[in-house]
């Protein structure tokens, strides 16, 4: 079997950050590394999870929630994917920027309740907003 495209990449020196991962059909995939892989240091899962719920939310809510084809975690707990479609590059990471200081409004998570999730217990809204502040500032500079 091929070895896919994000197994083909050095870890041992990949650093947090935000990049173009590929791109595939008009499709691109963002890469919006949080933690430095294999280094101990990774997002807690239900801070992750919260994550996932409060950015899902915010990008399909933007003016480009048409664009918006898909935000997760990577099952490594170092980041999540973003997948697009006619967007470039600086417009996504404006737009990513613009949802990680949405996040700080936010008092709640969204669809936490057991009727909308699947593991509604699991969710960290304190952890989260840590964990985006810090990317925030980090592609920011």
């Amino acid at each position: 079997m091929e070895k896919i495209k994000s197994f083909q990449k050095n870890h041992n020196t990949m650093q947090p950050g935000f990049s173009l991962s590929g791109e595939q059909q008009g499709i691109k995939t963002f890469d919006l590394r949080f933690k430095k892989p294999n280094c101990g240091d990774f997002i807690a899962v239900a801070a992750m999870h919260s994550i996932e719920h409060l950015l899902a939310t915010i990008l399909r809510n933007s003016s480009y929630k048409d664009d918006v084809i898909y935000f997760g975690p990577m099952g490594c707990r170092t980041g999540f994917y973003l997948l697009t479609a006619n967007l470039d590059e600086v417009t996504v990471k404006n737009l990513l920027i613009q949802s990680l200081k949405k996040v700080r409004d936010f008092d709640f998570v969204p669809g936490a309740e057991k009727i909308e999730c699947g593991n509604y217990l699991e969710h960290d809204l304190k952890g989260a907003k840590e964990e985006c502040e810090k990317y925030l500032r980090l592609i920011e500079s």
